[in-house]
């Protein structure tokens, strides 16, 4: 093995490898060292290592130059010493995993079921369904990384709310209010040219919000009303800290202590906010109609009337579904129109097409009927064109406003295109 690096293979106990090193300090040690390591394979405690020797290190056992041997043993020692210390970091890596997946449990265990309402919570202060569960999904990083810290002095519920809540106020500070058409300028005078395109980017609009996504038979029906598009549009007149105080005060019944603790604040400012409020949606003459709820029959049928008149392409039908003094608008246009004669006018004119140009199907939106519409392209496919979104009343569609927005057809769990009748897509 001369002129190549070699191995040996010493099978030392720990104890024996430090009395070795310590006898090898002197000149009768180095004798006795010598004698015993001529035949090193036959001692009698066994713990296997391999150590690198240099060159000339040995041919064979009996060649081994034991003025090596001292710094072998300290190489051996501080090896062992070494593999002592991964194993201990190892297992203390293991435990705090451990210790991790059980306070994760926990975390979920104690925060999950607030999910669907925090959404709710955060599409009014956003005003958008899908910037509503990007802002759940910060509160509930937010909550993890703090969830350490958590004393329990208030409830996991309003916890949650004063993280979600100043998540929405922070997020919403550089962002424009969102609206409808009817939130730009009056209804359109003039009926005989086709609605104007906003430009891209030109306005934030306000969306819809599946119910499934936020539905719970055992909600509050003022928490269910305050998701109705009329209630969205009205809060998004509010500066973001009056809207925030207006939801948390009298949608989701916290006191005026609760709401100055979530907002950080005094009591004197959350009633102040809370006046302030109030008055300026008394100013925009918001009182809320009596709707149908979506199970009621006569909305069912209202929904169903809307629908076949689309798919069927007949105006006759929608002039019985519509009130007469019902308004029509969709984002992205900017003008919006108000009346059942300019409605039928402007989707006669523009919109309807031939029967089976059009294909819906029904669904809710923000606790009223509401369907995902497909529009026929020129391969004859029906393809995903938005979502539109009923008012109903017990005289009639008081309010349409669609969307048209493809991607909301699949977020309300929809397909992008539909089958054709014999079933091919």
């Amino acid at each position: 093995m001369i002129g190549q690096r070699c191995y040996l293979v010493v099978m030392l106990d720990w104890d024996d490898m430090a009395a070795l090193e310590g006898a090898l300090g002197s000149e009768t040690g180095r004798r006795a060292a010598e004698d015993a390591a001529t035949n090193l394979a036959r001692l009698a405690t066994f713990r296997g290592l391999v150590l690198q020797l240099d060159d000339t290190c040995l041919r064979q056992p009996a060649d081994l130059r034991f003025d090596s041997l001292p710094a072998l043993c300290r190489s051996y020692r501080a090896t062992m010493s070494k593999g002592r210390g991964e194993e201990h970091h190892m297992a203390s890596r293991r435990a705090a995993h451990v210790r991790e997946a059980a306070d994760r449990d926990r975390f979920a265990a104690d925060t999950a079921g607030f999910r669907r309402e925090l959404l709710a919570h955060c599409y009014r202060m956003a005003g958008s369904a899908h910037d509503a569960e990007d802002l759940v999904q910060e509160t509930y990083l937010r909550a993890w990384r703090s969830y350490a810290g958590f004393e329990g002095r208030s409830s996991v519920r309003s916890w949650l709310y004063a993280i979600a809540t100043n998540v929405c106020l922070t997020a919403l500070e550089p962002r424009r209010n969102r609206v409808l058409p009817s939130g730009l300028t009056g209804p359109c005078d003039e009926p005989e040219r086709p609605p104007i395109r906003a430009a891209p980017g030109e306005v934030a609009w306000l969306g819809p919000l599946p119910d499934h996504w936020v539905a719970d038979p055992a909600a509050a029906v003022v928490a269910r009303e305050s998701l109705r598009l009329a209630v969205i549009v009205s809060l998004q007149h509010l500066p973001a800290r009056q809207r925030a105080i207006l939801i948390l005060r009298e949608v989701l019944a916290f006191t005026a202590p609760e709401t100055a603790r979530i907002l950080g604040t005094t009591t004197a400012a959350v009633k102040s906010g809370l006046q302030r409020a109030r008055a300026r949606l008394a100013d925009l003459d918001t009182a809320p109609e009596d709707l149908l709820e979506p199970t009621d029959r006569r909305a069912r049928a209202l929904l169903e009337g809307y629908v076949a008149a689309f798919e069927r392409a007949d105006a006759g039908l929608l002039e019985q579904v519509l009130r007469t003094d019902a308004t029509l608008e969709a984002t992205p246009f900017r003008d919006w129109y108000a009346g059942q004669a300019r409605c039928l006018h402007l989707l006669g004119t523009y919109v309807l097409g031939e029967p089976g140009d059009w294909r819906m199907s029904v669904t809710t939106a923000n606790g009223q009927p509401a369907a995902a519409v497909y529009r026929r392209d020129a391969g004859g496919v029906h393809r995903a064109h938005g979502v539109v979104v009923l008012t109903p009343t017990v005289t009639g569609i008081s309010r349409v406003v669609e969307f048209h927005d493809p991607a909301l057809v699949t977020a309300f769990g929809f397909p992008d295109r539909l089958a054709a009748p014999g079933g091919v897509v």
